[in-house]
Order: C-alpha cells, then sequence, then structure tokens
C-alpha cells in the first residue's frame, strides 16, 4: 500500500514563509520573537550606542600598526600610505577605549539601582567596532548588553560580548531601527560613517517631528569630529534647520561628561515613575 505524505501546515512551509506572500508573518515574527524575549528577561529599557564598525580597539590598531611600520619599506606597496592609514587608526581606537569605559560605567550604575526590572541596559548593533566596544563594557561590568544584528554581506556578525539570550538577527533594516527606537531611553552616538548618519539622523527626525514623544537624551560623541564632518551651522545659515534644533541632541568630548549627562537625564526623566507589576517592553513611538 503506498504511504500517504503528510501535508505541511503553512508555518512549516518553509518555501512558503521564504516568499514574497510570506513576507507578512515575517515581518510580525520580527516584531513578537524579540518582544518575548524582552519580556522573558525583564529588559524595560536601553541605553543605545551608534557608531562605526571599521574601528578597532587600541591593542589591535597598535599590533596592526607594528606590522606596517616593521615591515621591509622596499618589498611593501604602498609603505608610505599604509602607514598613514594604520597611524589614523591607532588614533581612531580611542573612540573603542571610550566606548568600552562609557558603557561599563553605565552598566555598573544601572546594576546598583532599586528596581525589579533591567533598567538602562547597553544596547548596540551587535556587530564589530564601536558595537562590540559598547557591549564589551557592559560585560566587564557583569551586566546583560544587546545586539540587534542584521544579515548583510559585509563587516555585520555577531561580536562575542552580547548577551547570548539578548542576540538577534534581522532582515529587515526598518525593524531593527524600530527595535532600537522602541525601548531607548537615550542614544550615544559615536564617529562612524553612512550606517552612523543613518541612525543618527533618522533618530533626531523622529524626534524633532514627535513622533518619538519620550525625553529621549541624544548624545553626539566628539564635537570635534562631528563638525568636521557636517556643518550644523550652515544648515541653519541656510534655514534648512533652525537653531533650537540643536538643542535636539548634545555635544560631549569625554567619558565624563557623557556619562554625567545620561545618568543625569535618567534620573531627572525616568527614576521617578512607578514600575509596573508585569514587566513589559513599552512603546513610545506615536
Amino acid at each position: 500500500m503506498a504511504r500517504i505524505s503528510k501535508t505541511l501546515k503553512a508555518y512549516q512551509n518553509t518555501d512558503f514563509m521564504s516568499s514574497t506572500d510570506g513576507r507578512t508573518l515575517r515581518l510580525i515574527a520580527e516584531y513578537l520573537e524579540p518582544q518575548a524575549r524582552f519580556k522573558k528577561h525583564k529588559i524595560m529599557d536601553t541605553i543605545v550606542f551608534f557608531g562605526s564598525a571599521r574601528l578597532k580597539s587600541k591593542k589591535e590598531a597598535l599590533s596592526d600598526f607594528n606590522k606596517i611600520k616593521n615591515a621591509n619599506p622596499k618589498s611593501t606597496p604602498d609603505f608610505a600610505k599604509n602607514l598613514r592609514k594604520a597611524q589614523h587608526g591607532l588614533e581612531m581606537s580611542r573612540y573603542y577605549e571610550d566606548a568600552v569605559e562609557l558603557s561599563k560605567r553605565i552598566t555598573e550604575w544601572s546594576m546598583n539601582l532599586e528596581t525589579v526590572a533591567n533598567r538602562f541596559i547597553v544596547c548596540t548593533g551587535g556587530g564589530p567596532g564601536i558595537m562590540e566596544a559598547a557591549n564589551k563594557g557592559a560585560k566587564k561590568a557583569g551586566g546583560y548588553s544587546v545586539g540587534l544584528n542584521i544579515s548583510i554581506p559585509f563587516e555585520q556578525f555577531v561580536n562575542r560580548y552580547v548577551t547570548k539570550e539578548l542576540s538577534f538577527e534581522f532582515h529587515y533594516f526598518f525593524m531593527r531601527k524600530f527595535w532600537f527606537a522602541y525601548l531607548s531611553k537615550a542614544f550615544i552616538v559615536f564617529p562612524g560613517g553612512f550606517g552612523t548618519f543613518d541612525e543618527l539622523f533618522e533618530i533626531l527626525t523622529l524626534v524633532q517631528t514627535e513622533k518619538i514623544r519620550k525625553k529621549l537624551a541624544v548624545v553626539i560623541y566628539d564635537e570635534k569630529y562631528w563638525k568636521s564632518v557636517v556643518n550644523f551651522d550652515v544648515l541653519i545659515e541656510q534655514g534648512v534647520i533652525g537653531e533650537n534644533d540643536l538643542k535636539l541632541f548634545h555635544f560631549c568630548n569625554n567619558v565624563d561628561s557623557a556619562f554625567k549627562i545620561v545618568k543625569e537625564h535618567l534620573e531627572k526623566n525616568f527614576l521617578k515613575e512607578k514600575e509596573p507589576a508585569v514587566i513589559e517592553p513599552r512603546i513610545h513611538i506615536g
């Protein structure tokens, strides 16, 4: 007697789930699955770190510099150019180290709060560079940290410092951005490229247009760097932003000032409210 094959349920049909018709279900999954995990681990809110995925730790950058410096210039193509690049990478590594220290301080402070929920958990894009540094700082402090990774062809992989249970893999950029904004109480933006610009200016746009209504601190790290790559004064002069728009964020130039801004903002705006009996991620987006 011929054996009758079992018909798959729709949600077990990987061809359907991966198809255009299954896209809505994939989108819903990228909302509900993270929500369930955040609830399970009592993550009430986050502090988000943005910045370049290409920056290295001082130790790694110094190793790269020494390799080039100690090579034979005659046998190394573009020796001078590569040496300058490695020297610049070593200089930029200070941002990595600063992100480690700032994340560590925020995590140590948040862990000492008298609270039922896990408050002000460090959150990053989960990859290398500044993301790795922030996750590393949280781990050094002995706390949780979140990694919202994205599947792209290069650079991005989950760093080893992300809390395993809070490591996420997204297909859709906009769902990943939603989760950055959903639980955040502060954004700390280190030097970066296209991705960092995209994240920073989308958040500023949401705050400016009051689509994010909560009191969100946006801290831009290293005024000299950011004013060299974005001429905010010209934007005002040309009338495309107003002077008050510069009040949407804070510049800071060192770990002490960044920590002070974030800590005072959180204490003033988010530590006076009564916690709910059941911890639920709470939305603050219009």
